[in-house]
């Protein structure tokens, strides 16, 4: 009989306590996600100067948006096109981000060739902060070589951050302090 014991697999825990075992391990690879995405997004971040470069863009609806309006606030800069699903991933985060910090200007800039792909994209998708028409050029003065890569600028006019892949809001509300 002793050797029947040996081979009979031990006795499990109690649901509860499998159950805060499920959901601390959850917690653990949600955090070390976190890290890891904010690691490999600050890695691949564009090299950008110490002040961010100037602009002045129109929105969809043909105003005229500059950076030096913002001249003494943190402003966040996304840069996003039509064609990028990743992009569409964050704007539900970037939509809650822009309604919970009124006082952090948000402004989505779409690198499409074509402002009329960007507009059905913002209008599609719901983007709820304003959107400026960038192009190209945009991306390229950012050197935003990949889609979305979100710059924040700080009230001088300094970069205090670019992120390059889906930003969540601990990482948008860690940037923007």
């Amino acid at each position: 009989m002793p050797e029947e014991e040996a081979l009979s697999p031990p006795p499990r825990a109690p649901w509860p306590r499998r159950l805060g075992r499920l959901l601390r391990d959850i917690v653990v690879a949600g955090v070390a996600l976190l890290l890891l995405s904010t690691v490999l997004g600050r890695l691949r971040a564009p090299d950008l100067p110490p002040a961010a470069p100037a602009f002045a863009l129109p929105t969809l609806a043909g105003d005229q948006v500059s950076l030096a309006q913002f001249s003494g606030q943190t402003v966040v800069l996304n840069f996003w096109a039509s064609w990028c699903g990743p992009c569409r991933a964050e704007i539900p985060m970037l939509n809650a981000f822009a309604a919970d910090h009124p006082e952090v200007p948000l402004l989505g800039i779409a690198i499409d060739r074509d402002p009329r792909a960007a507009r059905a994209a913002a209008q599609d998708w719901g983007i709820d902060y304003p959107v400026l028409v960038g192009g190209p050029a945009m991306a390229k003065l950012y050197d935003a070589t990949t889609v979305p890569t979100t710059v924040v600028v700080g009230p001088g006019g300094e970069v205090k951050g670019a992120h390059v892949g889906i930003i969540t809001n601990p990482q948008l509300w860690w940037m923007t302090r």
